[in-house]
């Protein structure tokens, strides 16, 4: 306990963790549950559910992505970019004598992922959700405004195949070429891909 570095860096890694299982399965559940379900309710039953449902999700939705994020930034401060007793700078993670470490080029790349969905959730999803919900979306507007936050949100559901990947593979998979980037974001991709096909079967009798 007496350990301040690491006592920090577990604390910042749980909130990291739970943090983003709640962003990304408000993204899972707008996109394998909510999208089919919505597709089979009348206009009825979507002003009477919707206003009570979906302010509540983008809520959780939101927020657990901007402390996925503030808290990604401090853990990888942390890691790759501090040494306890000695300061701020690359650590022995992130570069060494021939470059970038493997492990480096993993987070990387799964940091980029995270950051293009934190920007898509806050910069575009949220603030058209919110102008649909508030009803500042003059009618003929509507349909544009809604597909544009429906295709940024299945663009982010496609990237997080991948951008998990590259979470997990730092401390834990060590190959890292072009080839396995590839096929890593192609798996990624395919799962979620089966996984959007399947949301339009599962849950019929």
């Amino acid at each position: 306990m007496g350990d301040f570095y690491s006592n920090f860096q577990i604390l910042t890694r749980w909130l990291h963790v739970i943090a983003g299982i709640t962003w990304i399965g408000h993204l899972y559940f707008f996109n394998f549950v909510n999208v089919p379900l919505q597709g089979s309710l009348d206009d009825a039953t979507k002003k009477a559910v919707n206003p009570q449902l979906m302010p509540r999700a983008l809520w959780w939705f939101r927020w657990g992505a901007m402390i996925t994020f503030v808290a990604g930034l401090v853990l990888f401060t942390s890691t790759y970019m501090y040494t306890p007793g000695v300061g701020f700078g690359p650590t022995s993670l992130f570069m060494d004598a021939d470059g970038l470490t493997t492990r480096a080029l993993w987070i990387l790349m799964g940091s980029l992922f995270a950051t293009v969905m934190w920007f898509n959730v806050w910069f575009i999803i949220w603030p058209a959700q919110k102008r649909l919900l508030t009803g500042k979306v003059p009618s003929a507007e509507i349909p544009a405004v809604r597909k544009r936050a429906a295709l940024t949100s299945r663009i982010n559901t496609y990237l997080s195949g991948p951008m998990l990947f590259g979470m997990l593979a730092p401390a834990h998979y060590g190959a890292m070429n072009g080839v396995v980037v590839v096929a890593a974001i192609a798996i990624g991709v395919a799962v979620i891909w089966a996984s959007i096909r399947s949301s339009y079967k599962v849950g019929k009798l």
